[in-house]
């Protein structure tokens, strides 16, 4: 069994997905893993108050706090340390992350992403904007994809993909809502194969063990 999953959850918004790890873990479905930190840029994230209702540290930590990148990158390595992070989970993070976390956590840092990867990724590429943009294309396909977090948005190497059928009367609201439950059903599922040593990354490829 590998070392246990010590994850930092970073996250904007009202941390859906956050939950559903969570949940997951408690519920058993997971294991040899635990939520260790919550992290937002926004003050007013339900992803914090979830958290302080689980009892697990939350911080706000928010680029406008500090004069530098630097010094808000320092910040949130020192936070991740102090916790004994090993593993990253964006949730809805609007936020890109630095190069420096990125190379101190490479291949330990994913992210969902409400479309089919690489379609419909990259800067500007998020919540509604992405579901306007399906249905502006008249696709057939949508869903969701985990992948690793690299140093361009939406651009690591994919893990899981689930998709749904785009309905000819679908608008970017009920697609959303559609994909967002396959979000929920796929990001812990990614979580529990990290946790159980059955994700290698050789080559730029995922390769997953049953």
């Amino acid at each position: 069994m590998p070392d246990k999953l010590n994850i930092a959850i970073f996250a904007s918004g009202n941390g859906s997905n956050f939950r559903a790890i969570h949940e997951a873990i408690i519920g058993g479905k997971i294991r040899n893993a635990q939520i260790a930190l919550v992290i937002s840029n926004n003050s007013d994230a339900g992803a914090l108050e979830i958290a302080r209702g689980f009892n697990i540290p939350a911080m706000h930590i928010s680029r406008t706090q500090y004069r530098s990148d630097d010094e808000f990158n320092a910040t949130l390595i020192g936070a991740l340390a102090k916790h004994h992070i090993n593993f990253i989970a964006l949730a809805g993070y609007m936020k890109k992350i630095d190069a420096s976390i990125v190379g101190a956590f490479r291949n330990r840092i994913v992210n969902i992403h409400p479309a089919l990867l690489p379609k419909f990724g990259g800067n500007g590429m998020y919540g509604m904007y992405v579901h306007e943009a399906v249905v502006a294309a008249k696709e057939k396909l949508s869903g969701a994809t985990v992948h690793i977090v690299d140093d361009e948005y939406d651009h690591g190497i994919i893990v899981l993909q689930k998709t749904i059928v785009v309905e000819p009367a679908d608008t970017a609201e009920t697609l959303a809502a559609r994909v967002l439950n396959i979000e929920h059903e796929i990001y812990p599922e990614a979580i529990r194969l990290f946790a159980e040593g059955k994700i290698k990354i050789e080559n730029g490829k995922v390769i997953i063990s049953q």
